[in-house]
């Protein structure tokens, strides 16, 4: 359990709030807007309705105490830019910061973001992936080479056993799990068999997934 100092509940930061709160971790929440306070309530150890561009309330919150600060309010440029500086100042341990812009980032990280994050360019880089290709059913970026994907299985590969596909020596891919309806096998091994219906788990560079699998 770790204890987070989350600034600005949009929609964005209140998804946040409410996935720390269902891993069991200790939320401090901060708005300048009451409704949105009230809302996240339920799903937070302590909220407070309070403007962070303030210096003398960011030193009055303690940031040294937190194992993690994230500012949510990426759509304020300025807002964001100046919070994080002021976490920065006080001595936060950990800042993640939501960046709109590359010059936002590069700008965030300069002046004291340790990390940021793009939700809308990240959810937009996934759609395009999944939708554009019917053999591509999910897909985690892990960097600009290389992803896991889940996708469909080729025809041929059914009821042969792993080993039997080479992919890794031919495609250098790994073959991390094999899906089928909600369950994910991961417990697989060189003689498992491959079955009809069912979704695979890789990870490789997006060009070996790509050829592998011929997705277009």
């Amino acid at each position: 359990m770790k204890s987070f100092l989350l600034i600005g509940l949009g929609r964005f930061g209140s998804h946040i709030a409410i996935n720390l709160y269902e891993m069991h971790n200790q939320v401090m929440a901060i708005d300048i807007d009451e409704n949105k306070i009230n809302a996240i309530l339920p799903y937070v150890t302590k909220a407070q309705i309070g403007d962070c561009t303030n210096e003398d309330y960011v030193r009055s919150l303690g940031v040294k105490n937190y194992d993690v600060c994230i500012v949510s309010v990426g759509d304020d440029f300025e807002h964001s830019l100046l919070i994080t500086c002021l976490l920065k100042e006080f001595g936060a341990k950990l800042i993640v910061s939501r960046a709109s812009s590359d010059i936002h980032a590069k700008l965030l990280l300069r002046n004291g973001a340790d990390h940021v994050v793009y939700p809308e360019r990240q959810l937009a880089k996934w759609t395009a992936t999944c939708y554009s290709s019917e053999k591509v059913f999910d897909y985690i970026e892990l960097d600009s080479d290389h992803a896991i994907y889940e996708v469909s299985i080729p025809d041929e590969w059914v009821g042969k056993k792993i080993i039997e596909l080479n992919v890794r020596k031919t495609y250098n891919i790994n073959i991390l799990g094999i899906k089928k309806g909600s369950k994910t096998n991961i417990s697989i091994g060189p003689d498992t068999v491959v079955e009809k219906d069912c979704n695979m788990i890789v990870l490789g560079s997006h060009k070996a997934v790509q050829k592998c699998f011929r997705i277009e």
